[in-house]
């Protein structure tokens, strides 16, 4: 079965330094916004937001707008485009109240939500704001559950829930999402023991990263979980969020190197990520279609300028034509 491969984009919200700089923080508002719209305008499928509230890759006291608040903002100057993050930080919200949150964009945006969510790994983070930040087999015991519950008050008329991390009592999520039978789960991640098992049980999509034999040997342990849980593997679709930036110029990718927060060299920081003249961005998408990957949710390391997405999205529009 050929699946037809999806293309967003993240928007810029302050996470990786983006708008350090730029502006007042309506300004930033505002570049924002337009960033949403545009990627509606050239035929984007999706736009993504980060969940964090400080900057990578250390706290620099500049502007990160809100996960869910700025979601709910953007389905409200948008109109067809999906709303997703990637991913929501399961320690940050109890999932009772993560469901109606999710519930509500669903319904506010007409049924646009796809619903990002990991274990949470950034603790320095976590201690900052004050949340506990459990072993990585309670954070991953905590996400399968969060998962079970949200998917039940999404779907069931009330829900109570025993588990080892949550508990719930008759608890009600009015109004449902308006998508049918519910909104798209993607679960990120690539932890090989525990994250993948939760992908085979729970999600539609995965996303994890890396280099075409990172990417491989990820999805071949996915499989291996499937088949222990009795699921097929092709029934999860795949996606991958690189980051992007596209000139023709040598010179002038490795100045916006600068700009990313992935600390490597640029020989490893190209083959991972969607670096590289329209050409090569061309064919290493084409590269990871064949290796099964049909989502594609890239960063822009040229943010706040949109020259990236735009040739982005003509490269996408190739691959959707017969």
């Amino acid at each position: 079965m050929t699946l037809t491969p999806v293309f967003g984009v993240f928007i810029p919200q302050g996470w990786k330094m983006e708008y350090a700089g730029y502006g007042t923080s309506t300004d930033q508002w505002r570049r924002s916004v337009e960033i949403a719209q545009l990627a509606e305008r050239v035929g984007l499928d999706s736009v993504w937001v980060y969940d964090h509230f400080h900057n990578v890759p250390k706290p620099a006291h500049e502007s990160v707008f809100e996960c869910w608040t700025m979601m709910a903002a953007i389905s409200q100057v948008t109109s067809t485009i999906r709303l997703g993050q990637m991913v929501g930080c399961n320690l940050y919200r109890p999932p009772t109240l993560l469901a109606k949150i999710t519930s509500t964009l669903d319904v506010i945006s007409g049924g646009r939500l796809d619903w990002g969510i990991g274990a949470g790994w950034y603790e320095n983070e976590c201690r900052g704001y004050g949340y506990a930040f459990p072993t990585p087999k309670e954070r991953i015991g905590m996400l399968r559950e969060a998962v079970e519950i949200v998917t039940s008050m999404w779907t069931e008329r009330e829900t109570t829930y025993s588990g080892t991390f949550y508990q719930a009592n008759r608890a009600n999520c009015d109004p449902k999402p308006l998508q049918q039978p519910r909104p798209p789960i993607w679960i990120g991640g690539g932890g090989e023991q525990l994250t993948l098992r939760v992908v085979a049980q729970h999600a539609d999509w995965s996303n994890f990263g890396g280099n075409p034999a990172e990417f491989m040997h990820k999805r071949d342990v996915l499989r291996q979980h499937c088949e222990k849980v009795g699921r097929d593997e092709s029934s999860i679709r795949k996606s991958w969020s690189p980051e992007i930036a596209i000139r023709e110029s040598e010179d002038d990718l490795k100045a916006l190197q600068r700009t990313s927060v992935r600390r490597e060299s640029y020989e490893d920081w190209k083959a991972g990520n969607l670096i590289g003249s329209r050409a090569e961005v061309t064919d290493k998408i084409g590269r990871y279609l064949e290796m099964g990957c049909s989502g594609f949710i890239p960063w822009c390391v040229d943010y706040p300028n949109s020259m990236s997405l735009e040739v982005f999205a003509e490269i996408a529009r190739t691959f959707r034509q017969p």
